[in-house]
């Protein structure tokens, strides 16, 4: 063994702690950098060469060591937690949020909510059974059963342009996930050309991993990492990413919450894709019509069903009285035809000769009939007790939607938090690392100089000692 193959040694240490430190400035400088996993420098000993016959010198220590890689420290199994977690809670997030939304609209229990306007409309018939030939009673009825008219078109109005901006949002996120698919398979065949040529990728990596994870959060999308180093993405069983190819996504069905069919996800080479995950799952939840859970869809069929009932009931009363010139009474409410109930529901009576107050043989005082009416809100099955049914179930689904979105937001926060205990950078850690490496680095060349300085008293001083 040659006296310069510990200069090899030594600048094989030093070389093997400069890629170390440099390796800690990128870990250091990417710590709050999205998506980042720290990487590790992996060496190995370089053993010794093996010399024999008349020449060998005996045992002889390696040669050094050897830059094998730089290691990425994810965990293939939390990452793909992650992404389920976060499908999970995409959807959850968004059902919840809808509900929320549709249950602050109704304004309840306010004086701007529908049950308020109910109450007024019942005590206006009240007040004029009290007073039947007061002009400002039935002016105030008149009044409020216009005010309670235009709060069920105006509440049907807010569902139905909740429902739009849903519907909306679908086609939004449809095309977000393509883009980031997109994006994942042109990251795939990079990452697959660097590691056929033996370059690092875990920076490339890192990128589509977290695109990965957006799509699951969007789309539920279930990843599975191939043995080329490419990562296939698969919404209901299909791919959506494989390889270098993506596939895009189309939102097929109606764009008005009127036509109550479902709104539906589909390939644009063909066939249906079933999406029921991630916050594109739960915004086709929350359109699906009425019947198929869609709280929307519900909410809007009962804001027409309560506008159906209303009619009816007080109609019915209504036309079993007489006005105050013994004309048998009219319909109170009229429906227009070709547009949803909650919408087409008119007052048709314009002034108190209209209003049929009396009963059947009452003179032009009786109130008997406007009794009857004020009293129709405290019926079982009538106007006030369908709209406490709506309010009632529209509190318990956000509550328990509420409920879920928690648990899940729980539970991808856990899984993110495991996540990063093993990828993610700590400062302290690398600070002992570059530590670490400074003093290897500062060793090494210590045995440079050693080595330097032997040979310097080889080759120049070696016969003459002493002179």
């Amino acid at each position: 063994m040659s006296t310069f193959s510990g200069l090899s040694t030594a600048a094989t240490a030093l070389n093997a702690a400069r890629r170390g430190m440099d390796l800690v400035g990128q870990n250091i400088a990417n710590q709050t950098t999205q998506g980042y996993t720290r990487q590790r420098l992996e060496t190995s000993a370089l053993s010794a060469v093996a010399l024999s016959g008349r020449f060998s010198t005996g045992p002889v220590p390696g040669q050094g060591v050897s830059i094998d890689g730089i290691a990425r420290l994810g965990d293939g199994v939390l990452d793909a937690r992650v992404r389920d977690t976060l499908a999970a809670s995409g959807y959850w997030s968004t059902k919840a949020n809808a509900a929320a939304t549709a249950e602050s609209a109704l304004a309840e229990p306010t004086t701007d909510g529908l049950a308020d306007r109910l109450s007024r409309f019942w005590a206006g018939w009240q007040d004029l059974a009290n007073t039947p030939d007061s002009p400002a009673s039935a002016a105030v009825l008149l009044s409020s059963a216009e005010g309670l008219v235009a709060r069920i078109a105006d509440g049907y109005r807010d569902v139905a342009a909740q429902w739009s901006a849903a519907r909306t949002s679908a086609d939004r996120m449809v095309m977000q996930i393509h883009t980031a698919a997109t994006e994942i398979a042109q990251l795939n065949g990079a990452i697959r050309e660097s590691i056929g040529s033996g370059a690092p990728a875990n920076e490339l990596i890192d990128r589509r991993d977290l695109l990965a994870q957006n799509v699951a959060r969007l789309s539920g999308a279930v990843a599975s990492s191939e043995p080329d180093g490419t990562l296939t993405l698969r919404v209901d069983g299909n791919a959506l990413v494989a390889g270098t190819s993506a596939r895009r996504l189309v939102v097929e069905g109606p764009t008005s919450i009127e036509a109550g069919q479902p709104v539906t996800i589909a390939w644009e080479t063909g066939g249906a894709a079933v999406v029921a995950s991630g916050e594109l799952g739960g915004l086709l939840s929350v359109l699906a019509p009425a019947g198929e859970g869609g709280v929307l869809g519900e909410l809007a069929s009962s804001y027409n069903a309560l506008a159906a009932n209303l009619a009816t009931a007080v109609n019915a009363q209504h036309q079993a009285g007489f006005t105050h010139d013994g004309t048998p009474g009219g319909a109170f409410f009229s429906q227009t035809v070709g547009v949803p109930a909650a919408l087409g529901l008119v007052v048709v009576p314009t002034s108190r000769d209209g209003l049929a107050l009396a009963g059947p043989g009452g003179g032009p005082l009786d109130s008997s009939n406007a009794d009857a009416l004020a009293r129709i809100g405290e019926q079982a099955g009538g106007p006030d007790a369908v709209w406490e049914g709506v309010v009632s179930w529209l509190a318990v689904a956000t509550a328990g939607d509420a409920r879920r979105a928690s648990l899940a937001e729980t539970s991808a926060v856990a899984a993110a938090t495991a996540q990063q205990s093993v990828a993610g950078v700590d400062g302290d850690e690398e600070t002992l690392t570059l530590l670490t490496y400074q003093t290897a680095y500062q060793a090494a060349a210590r045995v440079l100089t050693a080595v330097d300085e032997a040979l310097d008293v080889l080759i120049n001083r070696t016969g003459v000692v002493g002179r």
